[in-house]
């Protein structure tokens, strides 16, 4: 059962379950999104500053969303959201890689205008199966309250 506006307080801190990058999902999305020689090929990624392939970093930031999403946190109250804030990829993801992802609660802000939503801003981290955090972004989500 998902949350709504009221149930959340800075500090809550929601984790998702893990998903494996494959190569074959690396060179997917690459190829329609992002298609960089080190996405996308294998021998480039050997002879690129990163020594491998890696996914590229928006789909590390899809992924990270999606893990969000299956916490089913929003399930029946999420509005949308009026963008993200301070993105950053602190580490290279791999084919073989496993990603969790954790979402702490930084601040629940009250619609001055519409009284029956507010935003929940979130601190997302994806994480790799060593505990190495990959990805930070602020997420600013339009939660609505409970009916």
């Amino acid at each position: 059962m998902g949350l709504y506006f009221d149930d959340f307080k800075a500090g809550d801190i929601f984790e998702s379950p893990g998903i494996t990058v494959t190569e074959s999902s690396i060179i997917d999305f690459a190829s329609r999104f992002d298609p960089q020689p080190f996405h996308m090929d294998v021998e480039a990624g050997k002879k690129s500053p990163y020594k491998g392939l890696i996914a590229s970093g928006i789909h590390t930031m899809a992924l990270t969303f999606r893990l969000f999403l299956m916490t089913n946190t929003l399930k029946d109250s999420s509005l949308g959201s009026p963008g993200f804030d301070e993105l950053k990829w602190l580490k290279p993801v791999r084919p073989g890689d496993t990603l969790h992802m954790t979402a702490e609660v930084l601040e629940v802000l009250p619609s001055r205008s519409q009284p029956d939503r507010g935003i929940v801003k979130f601190l997302y981290s994806a994480w790799n199966q060593n505990g190495e955090r990959v990805l930070t972004v602020t997420g600013n989500q339009i939660v609505r309250r409970r009916p």
